[in-house]
């Protein structure tokens, strides 16, 4: 089992960009550290820098992607677990992601027509409600 052997013993911490990194809040290490440097991440309401530690129970913050993550530590891991594990080291309180927008359908000109015209790009625009 990998799974236990990547996990740390109890009282153990492990940074911040680490943990973000290992139950898959972000794609990579460098992105999780970027976050942090930037101030996307707070621990316990506080903005944090990479090397931060963490323990279980810490309350993580993380605004990364268009999206906000508001998760709970249970389990320490410092190396990267598949998703059916990561999602065990954390209790997930994200509020429900946005609906994506219903977008118009982008216009398509027939082959050979040439470029819109004005009066072509005005209407457009206003199919589209850019006016």
């Amino acid at each position: 089992m990998a799974a236990q052997g990547s996990s740390t013993p109890a009282g153990e911490s492990v940074r911040v960009d680490a943990w973000i990194w290992s139950v898959r809040l972000t794609k990579t290490r460098s992105q999780a550290a970027s976050a942090c440097k930037a101030g996307h991440v707070r621990v316990n309401g506080d903005r944090v820098k990479p090397a931060h530690t963490l323990r279980p129970g810490d309350q993580v913050r993380l605004f990364h992607a268009g999206r906000e993550r508001l998760v709970v530590v249970s389990r320490i891991v410092r190396k990267r677990v598949g998703a059916p594990v990561a999602v065990q080291c954390y209790v997930d309180n994200s509020p429900p992601p946005p609906p994506r927008e219903f977008t118009a359908p982008i216009a398509v000109r027939d082959r050979g027509t040439g470029r819109p015209t004005k009066r072509d790009r005005r209407e457009l625009e206003r199919l589209q409600g850019n006016q």
